[in-house]
C-alpha cells in the first residue's frame, strides 16, 4: 500500500498575503523557428514561467510547472513553430488550465538569434547577433497577450560634442583663411568629431491574437535607429564606412527612441490601437562613468497621433 504524500504546497501560509508571481526561471530548451522554404532556426531558448499565487496557498506546484513547460516546449521541438511568442501563449494558456488556484500565468523567453550579413564596404560574409524577446500572458477573465521583439547593438556618436568639434574646426579653418562658404561646404562634407558609445536598442509589441509583426523588421529598426550599425567582422574599408556614417547620423539617447518610434508607425501601420510598443535605447559612454537611458512604452493608437502630429 502506497504511502500518501502530504500536499504542502496546498496549506495555509503563515503570512496570507498573494503572490504576484511564482515559477521557475532559468529553463532551457531547444526551439526551431520555422522559415519558409527554409530549414528552421534551431534556438538555445531559455525561458521563466510564473503564476499568482492566491493569498490562501503555501506554493505552487513545481513540479507540475515542469510538466507543462517539458510538454509543449517539447512538441515546439518536434514541430517547428512560425511564432515563438505563439508557443509562449500556449505554454502560458496550459499553465491556466492545470493551476486551478490561478487567475494569471506569465512565460517570458530569450535567445540569442544568429544574423548572416555582408560588410557595409567590403562586402564579406559575416555573422551578427541579435537578442530575441518573446512574451506571453494568459488570464482568466482577458485574451492572451503575447509580444514579440528584439534586443541589438548598434553605435551612437553624441551630437553635443560633435558640435563644439565643429566650432573648433570652424574657427582654426578661419584662421588658415579658408573663406565662410568653404567653411560650410567642408563641414557639410565631413562630420566632425564627437564622442562615440556602443548602444543597445530594444524593440518589443505586445498585443492579442497575431499583430502580423515580423521579427526580421523588428530587428532592422532597432539597429537603424541608432548613428550606425556595426559588424563583426570589418576590413579597413568597412571601419571608414561605420565611422563616417555614425558621425553623419549622430544622435542623443533620446533621437534613438524617437527614431524607433518613427519606424514602428511607419513598418507597423497596421497595429490594433491597444498593441502596447516598448522602446529603449541605453548606450555605454566613452568620456563619462556613466551611461545614458531612454525609454517610452505607448498604446500604438497613442504613439501613431504623436508621430504624425495628431
Amino acid at each position: 500500500m502506497s504511502k500518501q504524500l502530504p500536499d504542502v504546497q496546498a496549506s495555509e501560509p503563515d503570512v496570507s498575503v498573494g503572490l504576484s508571481q511564482v515559477g521557475v526561471t532559468d529553463v532551457e530548451k531547444l526551439v526551431k523557428l520555422a522559415r519558409e522554404d527554409k530549414r528552421p532556426i534551431v534556438l538555445m531558448a531559455e525561458f521563466e514561467v510564473f503564476v499568482d499565487l492566491p493569498q490562501g496557498r503555501k506554493g505552487i506546484d513545481m513540479s507540475r510547472n515542469m510538466e507543462v513547460i517539458d510538454e509543449t516546449l517539447e512538441d515546439a521541438v518536434a514541430e517547428p513553430v512560425f511564432r515563438v511568442e505563439e508557443m509562449c501563449g500556449d505554454v502560458a494558456e496550459r499553465l491556466l488550465e492545470k493551476h486551478d488556484y490561478t487567475t494569471t500565468a506569465t512565460v517570458e523567453m530569450e535567445a540569442e538569434l544568429m544574423l548572416n550579413e555582408e560588410t557595409p564596404a567590403s562586402g564579406r560574409k559575416t555573422q551578427g547577433t541579435a537578442d530575441i524577446i518573446a512574451s506571453a500572458t494568459a488570464r482568466e477573465d482577458a485574451p492572451t497577450r503575447e509580444e514579440i521583439g528584439a534586443r541589438v547593438v548598434g553605435m551612437t556618436v553624441c551630437p553635443c560634442s560633435q558640435r563644439m568639434m565643429e566650432g573648433h574646426a570652424r574657427a582654426e579653418l578661419r584662421d588658415l583663411g579658408v573663406g565662410e562658404e568653404e567653411v560650410r561646404e567642408f563641414l557639410q562634407e565631413v562630420p566632425q568629431a564627437g564622442h562615440s558609445q556602443r548602444g543597445h536598442a530594444t524593440l518589443t509589441v505586445e498585443a492579442t491574437g497575431d499583430p502580423n509583426v515580423d521579427l526580421g523588421d523588428v530587428i532592422d529598426l532597432a539597429r537603424d535607429s541608432m548613428s550606425a550599425r556595426i559588424y563583426n567582422m570589418a576590413k579597413r574599408p568597412d571601419e571608414d564606412h561605420m565611422t563616417y556614417a555614425a558621425h553623419a547620423n549622430a544622435k542623443f539617447v533620446e533621437d534613438c527612441v524617437r527614431s524607433m518610434a518613427d519606424g514602428v508607425v511607419e513598418t507597423f501601420d497596421h497595429l490594433p490601437d491597444d498593441a502596447i510598443v516598448t522602446m529603449k535605447q541605453s548606450n555605454d559612454e566613452s568620456i563619462h562613468q556613466h551611461n545614458a537611458h531612454a525609454e517610452r512604452v505607448a498604446e500604438f493608437g497613442a504613439l501613431r497621433e504623436e508621430v504624425n502630429g495628431q
